[in-house]
């Protein structure tokens, strides 16, 4: 398409040049972990095609050294083109072959931008296309990202939920459904509940990389494997799968695989789930801390930071509030990435790759940020108060254990004038029922109705 002028300390070429004049729409960049993953791409690619003898020894291994200055980072500058591109990212595939060729051909003494003795497309490109090269980075990083980072999160934050569990098992508090007085309740089993849903939001983790596993990489242009040896991407997946620690294989269909985002709609299936998981803790413990004199304040949050500039003394649960911001933005990028997969998949193609590239990545990203979060600047900190175990005496529910001795009807009639006279459930109970002390100190003792199979045992709603 013509020349096109690129600045002299360049490492891209005329194609990222045209890419960046054309879509000057944000200051979004795919992140340093999707660039990590095209540049190991690159790396095993070069390596393979030597082995298959395609490609010179020479020139693969300076494509190779070339290819890890992406994967460390080091050249994170010279990748311009923003997310918003050609749907198929193209432009971020050449600007990968334009940079790693060009620095190959420095490391090898040449000239950068004379295309010579690396070329971007016949050399760093061999046996690829932007069609199997970019869905499978994408795949990659995120596999890569959720294993490295998301996966530890979680566990560090369902390791300090059951610590915390554990610390405040001794405390028995009202239970609340429909956010109304329920049966008593151990503030630690609130606490495994919660460690309970970190436990299997780690588990859709497992669920997501194993979606994400399955590699597009070989199809080529349109799932054909047209222009790439039979043995290369089965070749160059091997050693991802070694250099990452994930067991990614080739698809056995890349017609499928190449023409969909369906891999990735799953995952980011997963990762809501996990937002959804996360923003149920983070809310409860906001719910249980609020006060400190005017809400229930059953637990104290560290505080972290002051919470207002004109009320001296005010401190917010800001940590828990970072956490409900996360997962409205991972729930809003699971959006746009299913819009992506339904709205971007046109015949052998999907087309909206680089933003949900972006969106995924992001989601990862932020949902391993915060969990970690979490864990240390506010579960770990948090100490129980006299709130929950002073109320539990008052509290209507605890009829719920006299229900079985004399009847439901009697039971809702103790509750009813209980409430009315703001007396409590034994003062009443002693009044209007023949229970002796010694029958109503084990009918109504809280610790009893939070073991299973004890006091109000199979209470619902």
């Amino acid at each position: 398409m013509g020349e096109f002028d690129v600045p002299a300390d360049a490492y891209y070429g005329a194609n990222t040049m045209r890419a960046a004049v054309n879509f000057p729409i944000s200051d979004l960049r795919l992140p340093r972990s999707f660039l990590r993953a095209l540049g190991l791409i690159k790396q095993q690619s070069a390596v393979v095609n030597q082995e298959l003898g395609l490609l010179d020894e020479r020139l693969a291994s300076a494509i190779a050294q070339a290819a890890q200055d992406v994967v460390d980072g080091t050249l994170d500058s010279q990748f311009v083109v923003d997310v918003f591109q050609t749907g198929s990212g193209t432009s971020t595939n050449m600007n990968a072959n334009e940079v790693i060729s060009n620095r190959a051909i420095e490391l090898l003494g040449g000239a950068k931008g004379s295309r010579d003795p690396v070329h971007p497309n016949d050399h760093v490109n061999l046996g690829q296309s932007s069609n199997d090269v970019i869905p499978t980075a994408i795949q990659v990083a995120a596999a890569s990202e959720i294993r490295s980072a998301l996966r530890p999160a979680l566990q560090a934050l369902e390791t300090s939920l059951r610590a915390k569990s554990k610390e405040l098992w001794p405390v028995v508090k009202t239970g609340r459904t429909h956010l109304q007085d329920a049966t008593p309740i151990r503030l630690g089993q609130e606490f495994l509940g919660y460690a309970g849903q970190v436990e299997r939001a780690r588990r859709r983790c497992d669920e997501a990389m194993d979606a994400l596993a399955e590699l597009p990489l070989g199809g080529t242009a349109v799932g054909t494997g047209v222009g790439t040896h039979p043995e290369f991407a089965a070749r160059v997946i091997a050693r991802i799968a070694e250099a990452t620690g994930v067991g990614f294989r080739e698809t056995d269909n890349h017609f499928s695989a190449q023409s969909t985002l369906d891999a990735v709609v799953a995952a980011t299936g997963a990762l809501t789930g996990i937002a959804v998981a996360l923003y149920k803790v983070a809310n409860d413990i906001r719910l249980l801390g609020f006060g400190p004199r005017a809400g229930i304040a059953e637990i104290a949050i560290p505080a972290v930071q002051p919470g207002s500039s004109i009320m001296p003394g005010k401190v917010n649960p800001v940590i828990c509030e970072s956490v409900t911001m996360v997962a409205a933005q991972v729930i809003g990028n699971s959006a746009t990435i299913t819009f992506c997969g339904a709205a971007g998949s046109l015949l052998e193609l999907n087309v909206m790759m680089p933003v949900a590239a972006y969106d995924l990545l992001q989601s990862i990203a932020i949902l391993a940020a915060s969990a970690r979060n979490l864990a240390v600047q506010c579960v770990d900190g948090i100490v129980p108060t006299r709130n929950g175990p002073d109320l539990v005496e008052r509290g209507l529910m605890t009829t719920t254990a006299l229900a079985p001795r004399i009847g439901y009807d009697a039971a809702a009639a103790l509750a009813k004038e209980a409430h009315a006279s703001g007396r409590t459930i034994r003062e009443v109970a002693r009044d209007r029922t023949d229970l002796s002390d010694e029958e109503l100190d084990a009918l109504l003792d809280p610790e009893a109705m939070t073991q299973p199979g004890r006091g109000a045992g199979g209470a619902g709603g």
